[in-house]
């Protein structure tokens, strides 16, 4: 995974709430087994009509909205466990997402796989869709070390809460493995203590 640590990129709002994961990613679309290539299905449903023609109302089919970060209404992710909605995301290209609530294995699968979910009140992701909607190039920056997500022309700002691993993980690029593996001499120091036992 890319090291995280300093985003400061426009938005794209979706101020709706109770996005589920069939609605981020439909399951018909579930058969592939890497992550690559998922984005082109971000939303599929919503982006597309029957005949895939691009729904000229959906957010994500108007340039206007662009960035690294996507700006979702309350309770994002809920629905089925799977893994792929945080790749999608990922895969289309967003960095961070920000909501006031993401469902529990929704948040653990972005953190898992480089996908940041920053959440803030209600009333500052109020604010922040407000900001977008008098201005869609305003600019959000979410600082990973500080924990902080700031609207940059009004300096507004939140903290957000982050588990201290996944903050590491993030922070130098690792997933699971990765960080075992730049454990591995500390994990061999201890297993020839053991042997010497």
């Amino acid at each position: 995974m890319e090291k995280f640590s300093t985003i400061i990129s426009s938005a794209v709002p979706l101020p709706i709430e109770e996005v589920d994961t069939d609605q981020i990613i439909p399951a018909r679309f579930l058969k592939a087994t890497t992550r690559e290539g998922f984005g082109d299905n971000l939303f599929r449903d919503w982006r597309y009509h029957a005949d895939d023609s691009p729904k000229e109302d959906f957010i994500l089919n108007n340039p206007v909205y662009q960035g690294q970060v996507l700006v979702a209404g309350k309770n994002f992710g809920c629905g089925s466990s799977r893994e792929h909605a945080a790749w999608a995301i990922h895969d289309y290209g967003f960095k961070v997402v920000v909501s006031s609530f993401f469902a529990d294995i929704f948040r653990g699968n972005s953190l898992n796989n480089g996908l940041l979910p920053v959440q803030v009140s209600a009333d500052f992701l109020h604010e922040i869709f407000t900001a977008i909607e008098t201005d869609p190039n305003t600019q959000l920056k979410v600082d990973l070390q500080a924990q902080r997500i700031t609207i940059v022309a009004t300096g507004a700002s939140e903290q957000f809460d982050i588990d201290p691993y996944k903050k590491m993980c993030l922070s130098e690029g690792y997933d699971d493995i990765d960080y075992l593996l730049s454990q591995k001499s500390k994990i061999e120091e201890f297993e020839n203590q053991q042997v010497a036992w």
